[in-house]
């Protein structure tokens, strides 16, 4: 089989085509107003609209920029009663929170400074957005620092980047403004996000040099108002690559001189810098491994130089070693021992799972490690392992399953969110991360329903109470309803009443949203599989993957382990001992083959072809029902998309109906890619029952994409 590969353009080939379709975009706007924004996805889930009512907002005098932006935001799209903001001392409401209550004058939303208005600005706006009837109510966010870290390049890509190029113009910065900055801050502080990682953890340390530091300092400036501070990914060795230093050791004396007076220039252009992010000894970054310093030894020496401006640390705990018996594992045996000897100001960055963000994982056993130390969840909401931004996949199912995890930690209840909310154990510093899906792409994030992550994300982060149900709701009919008026006109030119579009998109959210996490996974890697992607660029199935002279725990084989007896990694106790990293109950009803869930069955055993499963069927027959399933519910998402037209701006609705046509072309190209090759082993046949493959195994075993893991295929599998 061959694949035609059509040429590439440079970066600086796309930055220009880029920045002539914004020019054309903008110019659209202005001659035929701010709704052309909302049919390109440009406007996100904040389409807003003008206040058709008039409805009185009395705000406090004040020069804070922030309350003007609250102002801002109530005046043009506020469709209510009556509504006063005042600056009200209330020790329950901390720094962010507010309160919405009633008096004998009306509504009011009342905050202990600027910012909590802000944030109970927007909280009002996404009721009104939403349709739904206002709530009294008091809000604080359930962790202090919620962050976005971007894994942007300074020459413009993105890494795992699937909806364009980053949206810093670095060569642009500091002279030119791109309008962007500030629609990014208003996105990210409508759903509560308050700080931002601007580089890759792969950084490079040319990021902390004098001019790009200028420039970091001029997109902080416009994010302040909005709440949001800048922090940076630091390169461990960069005393060594920017400072001439003949070491990074945290223990010398000029290495913590040297980060000193770096900080001490940070804060100068940028007094609220929030600090670093921190990516050492884990796929050749450096670190302090590397002078036989600990994890701690190195964060502590950052953490001390940061103390007195207030920043943080925050300390990745990816880890893994080649050697290894267990990939999974390594994260708990290198950093459980470090319990207690961290700084207050550090906090160690999580993985939701114990390799890598696959479609399923068990939370990481180092959310139930660590008692004494601030941890926080990280989370993946670009798709590196859920079909990029060609598959619609709603990622809150995901992330609320690992929140409300149970770790038994201090018994039942120990929940992964109590752990890092700061709730179980006290800490000073709590915090949760999500890796950004942003691109320059005009609507943001490659996908339409893309946007639905980063949105859910910020919700989360905000409050992890909240349901995927509730959260997927408040995204589409923000998105997609229209804001004001009874009615609405369609593409077609009908009229249809407001009612009847919710009811659809109510639809939409339980028959698509909700069910399409777990619909990847049933095409992907149903019942505990994982990791058995293409070589490289992780998109598409590769379950035989074979590089020479690569790493084992690089390739599909070391994680599916298939062979004639049966398919799956044996972490038992009779196998890596995984299960042993977990707290009791758990680490029991994990380690005995008929009591762990089966939704995790071949993630923790290797198991025999005709094991019995609880519906009655063999191991075998289950794993092709799993995939077929998937291929089936990606076609029904299909049909329910289908009989959206009439409500759905025509660009947008072609664009998902075309993605889905691809999802669906890759859900049949997963299921017979690994149907045909683990049949090998399980000399079986897939139930008669169930539809045949159309793919020849050997074709597929020689198609190869020719893509980096900086970008999205076009149209996914095809030949």
């Amino acid at each position: 089989m061959t694949t035609r590969v059509a040429s590439k353009p440079s970066t600086a080939e796309v930055r220009g085509m880029n920045k002539l379709k914004s020019l054309i975009l903008a110019v659209t706007a202005i001659l035929t107003g701010s709704a052309a924004w909302a049919y390109d996805g440009s406007c996100l889930w904040l389409s807003g609209g003008d206040n058709g009512n008039q409805a009185v907002i009395t705000v406090p005098k004040s020069k804070s920029p922030t309350v003007a932006i609250a102002a801002e935001e109530l005046n043009k799209s506020w469709h209510g009663e009556p509504l006063r903001l005042e600056i009200k001392r209330d020790k329950h409401l901390g720094n962010e929170g507010f309160r919405v209550y009633r008096d004998k004058k009306g509504l009011v939303l009342s905050a202990n400074n600027d910012l909590g208005l802000l944030y109970g600005s927007y909280a009002l706006l996404r009721d009104n957005a939403a349709g739904k009837a206002i709530a009294l109510r008091e809000e604080t966010p359930a962790y202090n620092v919620r962050v976005l870290n971007h894994w942007d390049n300074l020459d413009g890509t993105i890494e795992r980047g699937y909806s364009g190029h980053s949206i810093w113009n670095w060569d642009e910065l500091p002279d030119v403004m791109s309008p962007r900055y500030r629609e990014y801050a208003r996105a990210n502080a409508s759903v509560g996000i308050n700080g931002v990682v601007l580089n890759n953890v792969n950084a490079s340390s040319k990021i902390l040099s004098a001019e790009y530091l200028a420039k970091v300092a001029k997109i902080a400036d416009v994010f302040r108002p909005y709440g949001i501070k800048v922090y940076l990914s630091a390169n461990f060795a960069a005393p060594m690559q920017l400072g001439s230093l003949k070491t990074a050791d945290p223990l010398e004396p000029e290495v913590a001189a040297w980060w000193k007076a770096k900080a001490d220039e940070i804060y100068k252009l940028i007094p609220d810098f929030g600090g670093f992010l921190v990516k050492a000894n884990s796929e050749g970054q450096p670190g302090p491994c590397d002078f036989d310093r600990t994890h701690a030894e190195g964060a502590n020496m950052l953490a001390d130089v940061l103390r007195s401006y207030h920043g943080i640390v925050m300390w990745r705990a990816f880890v893994y070693s080649p050697t290894d018996s267990d990939r999974a594992k390594q994260a708990y045996l290198e950093f459980e021992p470090l319990d207690d000897k961290f700084r207050d100001n550090v906090i160690v960055q999580i993985k939701n799972g114990p390799i890598d963000f696959q479609p399923r994982e068990p939370f990481s056993p180092l959310f139930g490690a660590m008692k004494k130390t601030a941890v926080m969840p990280e989370f993946q909401i670009t798709q590196e392992y859920l079909g990029f931004s060609n598959h619609l996949a709603f990622l809150a199912p995901m992330w609320k399953e690992c929140l409300d995890s149970d770790t038994y930690l201090q018994g039942k209840g120990s929940t992964v969110a109590r752990v890092t909310d700061g709730s179980l154990f006290f800490h000073p510093l709590t915090a949760i991360s999500g890796v950004a899906n942003i691109g320059d792409d005009t609507n943001w994030c490659g996908h339409p329903f893309a946007q639905a992550n980063w949105y859910a994300f910020g919700r989360l982060a905000w409050k992890h109470s909240l349901s995927s149900e509730q959260i997927g709701e408040e995204w589409l009919k923000q998105t997609f309803l229209p804001v004001t008026g009874a009615q609405t006109d369609t593409p077609a030119g009908e009229v249809i009443q407001k009612e009847q579009i919710d009811a659809e998109l109510s639809l939409l959210n339980f028959q698509v949203l909700q069910k399409s996490r777990e619909a990847v996974v049933d095409y992907m890697m149903p019942l505990g599989l994982h990791h058995i992607f293409a070589w490289g660029h992780h998109y598409g199935p590769e379950p035989w993957c074979d590089i020479p002279d690569a790493r084992p725990d690089w390739l599909p084989p070391y994680y599916h382990r298939a062979d004639n007896m049966g398919i799956g990694f044996d972490r038992s106790s009779t196998g890596s001992n995984a299960t042993g990293q977990y707290h009791s109950p758990l680490c029991e009803q994990l380690d005995n083959v008929n009591t762990c869930p089966e939704n995790l069955l071949l993630w923790f055993h290797h198991v025999p072809w005709n094991h019995q499963m609880k519906s009655g069927r063999t191991l075998w027959a289950e794993l092709c029902y799993a995939y077929d399933r998937g291929v089936n519910e990606v076609r029904n998402f299909q049909k329910v998309w289908d009989r959206m037209e009439p409500y759905i701006d025509s660009e947008r609705f072609r664009d998902v109906q075309h993605r889905l046509k691809i999802q669906a072309r890759d859900a049949v190209w997963w299921r017979d890619a690994c149907l045909l090759y683990f049949q090998q082993f399980s000399r079986q046949s897939i139930p008669y029952e169930l539809e045949r493959p159309i793919h020849e195994l050997k074709d597929m075993m020689e198609y190869k994409l020719d893509i980096t893991n900086f970008e999205c295929p076009p149209y996914g599998f095809s030949k």
